[in-house]
């Protein structure tokens, strides 16, 4: 019997399993890269349509023979795209001040004080996060068309003052903070209001920053509650005044699509620009 002294014991299963990890590991960035082509491929086309003229709308070359900002223009001309651009803004950071502020209060409540019926209270607050928009539209409407505010902003913000899921993800957060660093707050003589927002909160701006931009793309996007209560362009969205493009006559692509990418910006802006914090701030605060 004859032994190849070339090799060690053990060399060659580890070889070949450091090579089939490659092949894993190569394979499997092929797969990412290819997923990631397929989410971001629709944007592209919205982008490229945007830029075609009416003749060639629907060619299916990958970029414009003449590529031009007329559909642009006339989004702009037809329809008030910036007014309803900033009054989304205005609704979408109104919206996040409140919840989060909401959230920070109730969430320090339910998670530092006993008092009797907060179980109570705190699972009525988690059974509101299950019922549908759809079931508290009608009752929600009432109520605004009885404070005589159908088609003004205060309409659009104020059934969302408050958040359940808010409330819900900041009392988690709150009742895994150090209770060592509160009683430590309490001796040096700090009251409740300096332990919330001098140590508890500064300490939890991962949790409240991805919680803030979740409820600003949320906001940003919604579309049922701004077309029940809207009655002027001026004091709409811009979710609505890209319906405005779709007619009985046919559908405006070119001007669609250039309405599209503009209210599409700022919240592509906001991922871009807050990405490493948003990835590492879902991952711990656990969100998926």
């Amino acid at each position: 019997m004859t032994i190849d002294a070339s090799f060690p014991p053990g060399a060659v299963p580890r070889k070949r399993r450091q090579t089939a990890a490659k092949w894993e590991t190569g394979i499997g960035h092929a797969l990412m890269i290819f997923v990631s082509l397929l989410c971001v491929f629709p944007i592209y086309w919205m982008i490229v349509t945007s830029l075609r003229s009416e003749s060639e709308i629907f060619s299916t070359s990958l970029w414009p023979n003449a590529a031009d900002l007329e559909n642009y223009r006339y989004a702009l001309s037809a329809v008030p795209m910036v007014r309803m651009l900033v009054n989304t803004f205005i609704i979408s950071i109104a919206v996040t001040v409140l919840q989060i502020l909401t959230g920070i209060l109730a969430g320090y409540a339910f998670s530092r004080w006993k008092f009797r019926g907060s179980a109570f209270i705190y699972g009525a607050v988690a059974l509101t996060w299950l019922v549908p928009l759809q079931v508290v539209m009608i009752p929600n409407y009432l109520l605004v068309a009885r404070l005589g505010m159908i088609d003004t902003l205060g309409a659009l913000i104020l059934p969302h003052f408050a958040s359940a899921f808010a409330i819900l993800l900041l009392v988690q957060a709150m009742r895994s903070f150090p209770t060592e660093v509160i009683e430590a707050a309490r001796m040096d003589g700090a009251g409740h209001a300096e332990i919330l927002w001098q140590v508890v909160v500064p300490n939890l701006r991962g949790t409240i920053a991805s919680l803030a931009i979740l409820v600003f793309i949320s906001t940003w996007n919604e579309y049922f509650w701004p077309l029940l209560l809207s009655r002027s362009p001026e004091n709409s969205v811009v979710q609505i005044g890209l319906q405005m493009f779709i007619t009985a006559e046919g559908t405006q692509w070119g001007p669609l699509m250039a309405a599209s990418t503009m209210a599409s910006l700022p919240i592509l802006l906001i991922y871009l620009l807050l990405q490493r914090q948003v990835i590492a701030s879902f991952m711990k605060s656990g969100l998926r």
